[in-house]
C-alpha cells in the first residue's frame, strides 16, 4: 500500500477536511474496508505566511523543504502541499526534495480544461490571486484567468486569513463573496470560479445559484491523491 504524505496545518479547518475526504474516497472504491496509509505534518502557518508576505521565498522553499523531508523520512511515497497559497514555491521545492509532489494546481488545471472552460475566476489569498503559478499553469490549457479588482482582493484576503482559516464561515461574507463572483461574471465573462483556497469550499463549496460552476481545489486534489494511492 503506497502512503501519502500530507504538509498540512495551512489552515487546520481543511487539512481535517482533506483527512476526511482522503478516507471517504478510499474506502468508497475499494469496497473492502481498508483504510489509506496517511502521514501528516502539520506545519506553522504563521511562519509560512509571514515568510510570504515578507516575500522571503527563498526562506519559504526552505522551511517548507525542511517539512518535506520529515515525510519523506516518515516513510511517504508521495507528497501534497495541502494548501493553495504554498504552491507559489512547489517547483523549486520539488527541484529540492526527491519525495514526488502532486501539484494541486496542475489537477485544478485538469479539471478546468476537461469542462471546457476559457475563461475563469480566482478566489483565494491575496498570494494565490497575484500570484504567477495559476496563470502559467492555465494559460498551457487555453485558459485565460480573472482576478477581482485591487479592493475586492483586500477584502477577501482579509476574510480568507481572519475567518476562514480560524473556522469562522459568516453568512454576510458568503454573500459578499457571491456578489463578487455576479460581478465578475456579468462584467468579465467568467464561465468557472476557481476556490484557490481550501479553506473557501466550506463556506462556498454548497452554492448552486451562480449559474457557473465552482473549482473545489481541496476535492480535485483528494481525487488525485486517492487515485495515486490505489495505482
Amino acid at each position: 500500500m503506497k502512503t501519502v504524505g500530507i504538509i498540512g496545518g495551512i489552515g487546520p479547518a481543511s487539512t481535517i477536511e482533506y483527512y476526511r475526504l482522503i478516507i471517504a474516497a478510499y474506502r468508497e472504491q475499494t469496497h473492502d474496508g481498508s483504510y489509506p496509509s496517511i502521514l501528516i505534518n502539520s506545519i506553522n502557518m504563521k511562519t509560512m505566511l509571514d515568510l510570504i508576505g515578507a516575500n522571503e521565498l527563498a526562506q519559504v522553499t526552505e522551511y517548507l523543504v525542511a517539512e518535506i523531508k520529515k515525510l519523506t523520512h516518515a516513510g511517504a511515497d508521495f507528497g501534497v502541499l495541502a494548501a493553495n497559497t504554498p504552491h507559489i514555491v512547489f517547483d523549486e521545492i520539488q527541484r529540492r526534495v526527491s519525495l514526488p509532489l502532486l501539484s494541486l494546481i496542475e489537477a485544478t488545471g485538469e479539471v478546468a480544461q476537461q469542462l471546457g472552460l476559457k475563461r475563469v475566476g480566482l478566489f483565494g489569498t491575496r498570494f494565490t490571486m497575484q500570484g504567477r503559478f495559476y496563470p502559467e499553469v492555465l494559460l498551457k490549457k487555453g485558459i485565460s484567468l480573472v482576478i477581482p479588482e485591487p479592493e475586492e482582493q483586500a477584502y477577501i484576503h482579509d476574510k480568507y486569513l481572519s475567518e476562514l482559516v480560524n473556522s469562522i464561515f459568516l453568512p454576510e461574507t458568503q454573500e459578499h463573496l457571491l456578489r463578487i463572483v455576479e460581478r465578475l461574471k456579468e462584467q468579465q465573462g467568467i464561465q468557472g470560479l476557481i476556490l484557490g483556497g481550501t479553506e473557501l469550499p466550506l463556506l462556498l463549496g454548497d452554492v448552486q445559484s451562480q449559474g457557473i460552476p465552482f473549482l473545489d481545489t481541496t476535492q480535485i486534489h483528494v481525487k488525485h491523491i486517492v487515485a495515486k494511492l490505489l495505482s
